[in-house]
């Protein structure tokens, strides 16, 4: 029972990091100083999709937490491929548009961070002439 509520709990607390990847500049339009926390987000999984695209097979922590977890309880467990294949791909949208989701959601991340500047650069310039 409390493997089960590990691995159920890492799977939110997962898709709430990637939505937060994806939607977290947004939020720094409102909140200025989680703009860090964002980049930083966006930089970790940059760089895991970049490094498994290269060959080497390496996972957030969050996904390792929640295979051992499932396999704990007698589940399967996550598969090779990852909790983004296991959950999104297929699921959300289809495999053979992953390039495409992965591009809109880059998109996403610079709009966001455009607009970031652009807020920031009209708030700046207010209390200039004030």
């Amino acid at each position: 029972m409390v493997y089960r509520i590990i691995g159920d709990v890492t799977m939110v607390t997962h898709f709430l990091f990637l939505v937060y990847a994806m939607l977290g500049g947004f939020l720094a339009w409102r909140w200025p100083r989680t703009i860090i926390l964002h980049v930083l987000c966006v930089a970790w999984a940059v760089g895991l999709t970049v490094v498994n695209m290269l060959g080497v097979a390496l996972y957030c922590p969050l996904t390792y937490v929640e295979d051992w977890a499932r396999r704990r309880t007698g589940e399967e467990g996550l598969p090779d491929t990852g909790f983004i294949d296991h959950y999104l791909t297929g699921v959300i949208y289809p495999e053979q548009y992953l390039g495409l989701a992965r591009a809109a959601l880059l998109g996403c991340v610079i709009v966001s961070w455009i607009g970031f500047v652009v807020i920031r650069r009209r708030r700046r310039s207010l209390v200039l002439v004030r």
